[in-house]
């Protein structure tokens, strides 16, 4: 699946050890913008330059939001115009969003 650096939000001693967490993250995902259908279908996170990008199976929510499905992580995301195609649900796609505009939060399950 790969790994990714983002900005961490808990306990400065909790660095680098296993957690929960839930990603928050500052950018509006636009089709064809941030978002894109993907050249493989496998879950993948990784870093390319300033970015994360994140690859998995998109799902509409219907009320303008969308969750991508990267592995057994759900990751849900605002959308702004324009929307992803109705077509597109289900499919594979690449979210690219700035490192800086990743949060992570730290949770007990």
């Amino acid at each position: 699946m790969g790994t990714a650096a983002a900005l961490w939000c808990g306990d400065p001693t909790e660095v680098g050890r296993e957690h929960h967490v839930e990603w928050t993250v500052d950018e509006t995902v636009t089709w064809d913008g941030l978002t894109r259908p993907a050249s493989s279908s496998s879950p993948e996170l990784a870093e390319d330059g300033r970015q994360i990008v994140s690859r998995g199976r998109l799902c509409l929510t219907g009320d303008g939001g969308a969750v991508l499905e990267v592995a057994d992580t759900h990751i849900p995301f605002d959308l702004a115009e324009p929307l992803p195609p109705v077509a597109s649900n289900g499919t594979w796609v690449e979210v690219r969003v700035e490192r800086t505009s990743v949060s992570l939060w730290p949770y007990v399950l």
